[in-house]
């Protein structure tokens, strides 16, 4: 499935034809580069890994210092691979956001923003004990009861309770490209994707 890697680079809004306000993404796609070239003689399986955006050589391990002198660029922070491509490409070629077309659906894949330990209202949506009278107090946000007690003597796997909230993979199906400005390789997406600002996403077709 062909993509791009790209960055994250805050939400806005448009006018579409009707008049409309659509919130709307914005992500910086490409440029990306050829870093390796899999085949299926080589390697079992057919794939291109691309690279996006600098990094430091101290950040980075010597195996990879060495792949990309090898292919002749820069070190680059995010690697990823792709198959199926509808296209084939060698090491070095570069990649951008005329990749994409206005009117395409795509898939988006990030990392949600981390919230650290959080209770069951806000990490399952509980709603709490309610009234906070008749000599209760200080449990509105509390999960409440969590088992039985002899039977089954034990807490159930699964059961819905704090703990760490976020920071996980996401992928978003079916959101619109609504806008693209190739000079600027950029793309404005309807709708929301995973991530804080300035987060790498995958963008595929």
């Amino acid at each position: 499935m062909s993509g791009l890697i790209g960055k994250k680079i805050g939400m806005t809004s448009i006018f579409d034809q009707t008049g409309k306000n659509v919130a709307c993404t914005v992500l910086q796609v490409g440029p990306c580069y050829v870093t390796q070239v899999r085949t299926s003689e080589v390697d079992g399986y057919e794939a291109i890994q691309l690279g996006f955006g600098e990094a430091k050589e101290k950040h980075l391990a010597k195996p990879q210092i060495g792949q990309f002198a090898k292919a002749g660029l820069k070190p680059m922070r995010e690697l990823k691979e792709f198959k199926e491509f509808d296209a084939s490409y060698k090491v070095g070629d570069m990649l951008n956001v005329s990749l994409f077309k206005e009117g395409d659906l795509v898939e988006v894949t990030g990392t949600t923003k981390g919230k650290g330990f959080q209770g069951v209202v806000k990490r399952h949506g509980f709603g709490g004990v309610g009234q906070a009278t008749h000599g209760q107090h200080n449990r509105l946000r509390a999960p409440g009861s969590i088992g039985a007690c002899s039977t089954p003597s034990r807490v159930f796997k699964g059961m819905r309770m704090g703990g760490r909230t976020g920071n996980a993979q996401r992928m978003i199906f079916n959101l619109r490209v609504v806008k693209i400005y190739p000079e600027k390789n950029l793309m404005l997406i309807k709708g929301a994707v995973p991530g804080h600002i300035g987060s790498n996403v995958i963008i595929e077709k």
